[in-house]
């Protein structure tokens, strides 16, 4: 069987949900524009060769979900993602506790996104179109899948972290950050904001 995540339930519109949703624009990465359209456009291609190649690959499931993992560590500001994930929480962690808490999601978001991509085995990615929009760029591919209408895949690549990566996916209109800020708002919640039992129930939802 494929390996799945668990998607973190949230039952309750937190006060934490609420502000991250009101403050998502105003989170986002900022960057000196040192990148341009051409290096935002190569770094998603590259990143969609990579996923073409593993979803196509017939194999073993964990040597995909590994594989996922290693995408996101090449091309992803996993750091960046981790931390809008937490949000005001990430603040008052120290960094062993940061480090801790971006390992475990690292995983988690690379498998979880994994099993999403796993779905389209024996299609093909494809980038069409890249842009500057605000302070990043939009780059937007087609995932083209058998007996099933095409889907828009959108990476928002930035170069904060000192290279282009991605900090942001849409697929099929799902906000990335947005979904993980919201689903690990809620995870810290119902720990009482202990990031240490947070941390421990994040892995096991691997």
């Amino acid at each position: 069987m494929i390996p799945t995540v668990k998607c973190l339930k949230n039952n309750n519109f937190t006060r934490r949900t609420f502000l991250a949703s009101a403050l998502s624009a105003l989170m986002l990465p900022l960057t000196t524009f040192a990148m341009t359209n051409d290096q935002a456009t190569d770094l998603v291609k590259r990143a969609v060769s990579e996923i073409n190649y593993i979803i196509s690959s017939g194999k073993s499931d964990e040597w995909i979900m590994r594989s996922f993992e290693s995408i996101f560590d090449t091309f992803g500001d996993v750091n960046t993602i981790a931390r809008y994930a937490l949000g005001r929480e990430a603040r008052r962690l120290s960094d062993a506790e940061m480090q801790s808490f971006t390992k475990a999601f690292k995983v988690y978001i690379s498998h979880k996104y994994g099993s999403r991509f796993r779905e389209f085995i024996g299609g093909q990615i494809d980038v069409k179109s890249s842009r500057k929009v605000k302070q990043f760029f939009e780059v937007k591919a087609k995932a083209v899948i058998k007996n099933q209408d095409p889907l828009e895949l959108i990476f928002l690549v930035s170069d904060r972290s000192g290279k282009p990566l991605f900090f942001n996916i849409y697929v099929e209109g799902i906000n990335l950050l947005l979904t993980e800020r919201s689903e690990i708002g809620a995870l810290m919640d119902r720990n009482g904001g202990d990031i240490k039992a947070t941390i421990k129930k994040l892995k096991n939802f691997l």
